[in-house]
């Protein structure tokens, strides 16, 4: 599998944004739709609200092979099918919103993936607000999903986190360090967070049961 180079990247990636608005916009409508339907209180089952968050990163690899961009292409597709994996072994409990600090550096997250401020090409910031690159290339389709798994508090999955966290700060350091999209980092500091937050929501589960 050859890497493409940095320009031939950073080319294709913007090709997708501004090819396919219309699918970002409509990625943006579901996110919406999903945000909203958590703030009034819908608690979906665990599995169903894990397949959901996975659908984008089928979404980006598609096109990235659509863009003759194979690295991407395959990186997501296992991504994504590594988290349907997981997805449908876990159990039909509700899904629940994690605590305070979680909530906000999700809240966070989902706001940078929903408006990522690069790519499109644009005369002002308003278009980013319904149509930047979300479900059509990695970093805010990644920030945006990373978002909400810090908001539901992982999908109490330690393994579906720990495979969305790792691709995330792989493209966070990607993106910032290759490619020189040095807002990039926020992703991987994201990423790290939900490690964070992953991992802590288990040792106060096993003081808890220790107790």
């Amino acid at each position: 599998m050859t890497m493409p180079t940095p320009e031939q990247i950073l080319a294709g990636l913007t090709e997708i944004a501004n090819q396919w608005r219309a699918m970002a916009i409509a990625w943006h409508v579901c996110f919406a739709v999903l945000a909203v339907g958590i703030a009034l209180g819908a608690r979906p089952p665990k599995r169903i609200a894990a397949i959901l968050l996975a659908l984008p990163l089928f979404s980006v690899s598609a096109l990235a092979w659509a863009q003759a961009n194979p690295f991407n292409g395959t990186f997501f597709g296992l991504a994504a099918i590594a988290l349907v994996a997981v997805a449908i072994r876990l159990p039909h409990d509700r899904i629940r919103v994690a605590s305070n600090w979680a909530v906000m550096a999700g809240a966070l997250m989902f706001v940078f993936g929903w408006g990522y401020p690069h790519f499109l090409d644009a005369t002002s910031w308003v278009p980013y607000l319904y149509s930047a690159p979300t479900g059509l290339i990695p970093c805010p389709t990644l920030s945006i999903v990373i978002g909400m798994a810090l908001i539901l508090d992982g999908l109490g999955s330690r393994a579906w986190s720990l495979v969305l966290a790792a691709t995330g700060a792989f493209y966070g350091v990607f993106g910032a360090a290759r490619l020189g999209v040095t807002i990039d980092w926020v992703l991987f500091v994201g990423s790290l967070l939900l490690v964070f937050a992953v991992l802590r929501s288990r040792l106060e589960t096993r003081v808890q049961s220790a107790e």
